[in-house]
């Protein structure tokens, strides 16, 4: 299974921005951590982050009949990107959204996810345990 990883606006920030929400691991430590768990679910994955919404766009559609999954953190477009959620359901790649925070203890306009609706599942609080979650959902439909 060959499975597309999508990290949204400010997770390059990791371990600069906001350390008591997000943790202290960079981004390096996430991209790896990532790897490792696409591996041992037996399946490859390519990872991409942008801070732009219409480069996530593009990399959605890209997608399209090259990949059997989508891991997605949306972060910020996760509430404000409807065109992000219309690339999700038009290429009807089973798509897993993850959030490293819990959006629903955080400020109420974190409380709406335009993706939910879409994603087959949602991983959040979990840190980078919600990403091997998602892995492991779509390789092996483990919860």
């Amino acid at each position: 299974m060959k499975l597309l990883v999508i990290n949204g606006p400010n997770l390059n920030m990791l371990g600069i921005r906001e350390p008591e929400i997000y943790g202290a691991q960079n981004y390096a430590a996430l991209c790896a951590y990532i790897k490792d768990a696409a591996a041992e679910a037996g399946a490859s994955c390519e990872i991409y982050q942008s801070n732009h919404e219409g480069a996530i766009v593009d990399k959605i559609q890209e997608a399209y009949g090259s990949f059997d999954g989508i891991v997605i953190n949306p972060a910020a477009y996760t509430h404000t990107s409807v065109a992000i959620a219309d690339a999700l359901s038009g290429v009807a790649i089973p798509t897993v959204e993850v959030h490293l925070s819990d959006v629903m203890q955080r400020e109420s306009f974190r409380h709406h996810s335009f993706v939910a609706p879409i994603a087959k599942k949602t991983y959040m609080g979990l840190g980078f345990e919600g990403y091997k979650k998602a892995i492991r959902y779509l390789v092996k439909n483990e919860e």
